[in-house]
């Protein structure tokens, strides 16, 4: 199915250009995500690829797709059981839990769960069953050391290194098994064959012995098992490109799977101009920065940047994307209660916002025409225009739920039934006592204007002033 207005147009990474979206099934779209290995908590790096491919497979449901979206965990490889073993727990139990804060994180930022979120542990068999075919397919071998390992033989597949646009002799060793066993330094293991220093729990029969599966099989197996041989759009992060997903592309069409027909990856967040990740030691875990800054204006903040773009975070840059937002959430509140009861509408999507996101799902020009309108809404409001402030509340409303920022989504915790009401009603009374303080403030009444903002310091209203003028919160 064709989008409305215009056709979805996306940059393919392995074709390196940006192309129209031709689905290979018409009217569905099928979309695989590599999520996290699930080795400590989660930080604002790795929700930005969260938040990101939310907002795809939204807008992807919005213009007409029946949409498959399936986003992996990785629940076992070295690093799980190095953390799990310092930590002094099993493995597994590591996992589950680093899994159930991912899943926290993700709920905070309202990143709608996927169609299916598969475990790496709960597929081994389909790994197993690609591993063979490829042997077969002479794309693989099993090392002749006794260690178990088997590796994919990159020298097989004359197409290795076309995701990346890389020639062989270019690439440096893969250094995810000792290479002894190797015939070529840079083919990289399916199988790693089990160590006697590590945890009996972490290992699954195979032919080759006892051993559990590289990283890159795991998702060749999944994508294969839930979405087919082709399917339309794989997504991760831009450190992914290589060696995971040179790989996994490698492995797939050497085994006479298609795969994917195109490629997308979201850029880093950065801090001091490096990748966030924990290896650098520079992360910020949600937990932390949610003591700060709820979870919607935390979204709204990766949101208004495009995915491709390198995001330098600071909490400045956050604080400014809060106060903008809070703008947003300040006219839906007093639209709402210059309207009432009376809210009814039929809106239909912005046709410019509509533009934006199919220009490569151009998320600050989206957010650009979101701001136009809620200009435009507060002018209404002014001018008492009942019928543009409906239309317009409704416009907003519908380009904020593609977004995953509407601040009545169930997600965030939003009042129901009467409670909005008594949300609405206490907004009202917020903004006209901060009204008052403005009126004293221009007035040089600076005494009447403390006791209004002490007055409401009390009741647990904290006021903080903006060159776009004041903003209220509740402590």
């Amino acid at each position: 199915m064709t989008p409305t207005r215009s056709t979805l147009r996306i940059y393919d990474s392995a074709a390196r250009e940006v192309r129209d979206f031709v689905p290979l099934v018409a009217g569905k779209a099928s979309l695989y995500v590599c999520g996290l290995t699930v080795q400590s908590e989660p930080h604002v790096g790795h929700v930005r690829s969260g938040v990101n491919f939310d907002v795809l497979q939204r807008w992807l449901r919005h213009s007409g797709y029946e949409t498959t979206f399936i986003r992996n965990v990785t629940d076992i490889d070295d690093k799980i059981v190095a953390k799990s073993e310092a930590a002094g727990r099993a493995w597994y139990e590591h996992a589950q839990i680093m899994h159930r804060e991912l899943s926290k994180a993700y709920a905070a930022l309202n990143v709608a769960p996927p169609t299916y979120e598969p475990l790496a542990t709960g597929h081994i068999p389909e790994m197993l069953e690609l591993i063979e075919l490829l042997i077969e397919r002479g794309h693989a071998y099993a090392a002749a050391d006794g260690s178990g390992d088997v590796y994919f033989d990159v020298r097989s597949w004359k197409a290795y290194g076309e995701l990346t646009g890389q020639a062989v002799e270019d690439m440096e060793a893969a250094a995810d098994a000792d290479p002894r066993g190797k015939r070529d330094p840079r083919d990289f293991a399916l199988w790693k064959g089990a160590k006697p220093t590590e945890p009996a729990t972490a290992s699954w029969p195979s032919p080759w012995g006892r051993g559990r599966p590289g990283w890159h099989i795991e998702c060749s197996a999944m994508a294969g098992k839930y979405l087919g041989p082709a399917f339309d759009i794989h997504g991760g992060g831009l450190d992914l490109r290589f060696p995971h997903h040179e790989n996994e592309q490698a492995q797939s069409r050497a085994a006479g799977k298609p795969f994917a027909a195109y490629w997308m990856h979201n850029a880093w967040i950065t801090t001091a101009g490096e990748k966030m990740s924990k290896s650098l030691g520079n992360s910020l875990t949600i937990p932390s920065v949610l003591q700060r800054f709820r979870g919607i204006e935390l979204r709204y903040y990766l949101v208004s940047a495009h995915y491709r773009s390198h995001v330098e975070f600071s909490f400045d840059a956050l604080e400014e994307a809060a106060v903008g937002f809070q703008r947003i959430e300040g006219f839906l509140a007093r639209a709402s209660a210059a309207l009432g009861a009376d809210q009814g509408w039929l809106a239909t999507m912005p046709p410019e916002f509509t533009d934006a996101m199919n220009d490569d799902l151009g998320t600050p020009g989206a957010v650009a025409v979101l701001f136009d309108r809620v200009r435009e809404g507060n002018t209404a409001l002014a001018g008492n225009d009942t019928a543009s402030v409906q239309r317009i509340l409704g416009e907003v409303t519908l380009m904020l739920d593609v977004l995953g920022l509407n601040p009545a989504d169930e997600a965030w915790g939003a009042p129901a039934g009467g409670d909005e009401k008594l949300h609405h009603a206490v907004d009202v009374l917020v903004k006209s006592l901060i009204d008052q303080r403005a009126a004293a403030r221009e007035a040089k009444d600076w005494a009447a204007a403390d006791a209004i903002r002490d007055q409401l310091k009390e009741a647990g209203v904290e006021i903080a002033d903006s060159p776009s003028g004041p903003t209220w919160s509740v402590n």
